[in-house]
């Protein structure tokens, strides 16, 4: 499957490897499938690339010449070199172990991989990967994202909630929303925190499921095959998911905060008799009801 931009540009992927045999492997199995090879021998190479013209997908070795691929991959995104969105692999010079694996992810990779490559497997994630941020490139361009944070704004996730309440009542499956939304002592929260909350959301969400920043500091997901009990269950998932510790990295120091959260869910939207819209009002009313009526519960459901 030969992938392309909307654009109609090709599709860059920047391979940062010492080694050239490594580099020109990769080349010759991602460029049959369309995609413009760039190289790049050391850490300062990458980034000059990247400031120049930021990739489609990097693939990095754990260890330049000039500094660690890991260190590489923390920075990408800590100084928004890159969008959220653009799939970055470590490749390590083993099969990789858990450890390897967990190191990859903590750093910001998507996946880990080992030498040797498995070609098939390459192309795959690639499939999956880069269509994806193509098409969050395309919902950045047409003012659907949330440029702070890489979700979608409210205009996005309102198109994109219609989209999925037609495909659920076309399937006659459930839908769920769940909104998030951090009460802090001084009042609004710090840009720190609301893109720790959109992170959180961001990697514990499945692809089939819109997230967005609905205001500040709320956010909401909408998700498909959810009716109500699964919405309070993924509400529940994603909270233990914010409230974690962060590990690796620079963490900055984060006020004290309390996580409030409502959720909706139907189990047949063909048979409901509300929209889209509806569905995430109810969401935020339970919302406003933890944050109010009830202050020691946390999570509510609309009733």
């Amino acid at each position: 499957m030969r992938i392309q931009a909307p654009s109609a540009r090709p599709v860059g992927v920047l391979i940062a490897s010492e080694q050239e045999w490594t580099s020109r492997s990769l080349a010759s199995i991602l460029a049959p499938q369309g995609y413009l090879v760039l190289k790049a021998y050391t850490r300062g190479q990458t980034l000059t690339h990247i400031r120049r013209s930021p990739p489609d997908a990097i693939i990095i070795d754990e260890q330049l010449p000039d500094g660690s691929g890991h260190d590489l991959c923390r920075d990408l995104y800590d100084q928004d070199m890159i969008s959220p969105s653009t799939p970055v692999f470590l490749v390590v010079p083993r099969a990789p172990t858990r450890r390897d694996r967990l190191a990859a992810l903590r750093a910001g990779a998507w996946a880990c991989l080992g030498e040797s490559l498995d070609a098939e497997e390459l192309v795959a994630m690639l499939g999956v990967f880069v269509p994806a941020k193509l098409d969050a490139d395309t919902a950045r361009t047409t003012g659907l994202v949330d440029e702070m944070t890489g979700v979608y704004n409210a205009r996005g996730l309102t198109r994109r909630a219609e989209e999925l309440a037609a495909y659920a009542a076309r399937c006659r499956t459930g839908l769920g929303c769940v909104l998030f939304a951090p009460d802090t002592e001084a009042g609004a929260a710090p840009l720190a925190l609301v893109r720790r909350i959109a992170a959180a959301l961001r990697s514990g969400t499945r692809h089939s499921d819109a997230v967005g920043r609905v205001a500040e500091s709320a956010f909401a997901v909408v998700a498909v095959h959810a009716d109500a009990g699964q919405a309070r269950r993924l509400a529940e998932r994603l909270a233990t998911a914010i409230l974690a510790e962060p590990v690796g990295g620079i963490i900055p120091a984060l006020p004290p905060f309390r996580l409030r959260a409502g959720c909706h869910g139907v189990t047949d939207f063909h048979l409901a008799s509300i929209d889209s819209a509806e569905l995430m009002l109810r969401a935020t009313a339970a919302l406003q009801k933890a944050r109010t009526d009830q202050p020691d519960a946390w999570l509510q459901e609309y009733h």
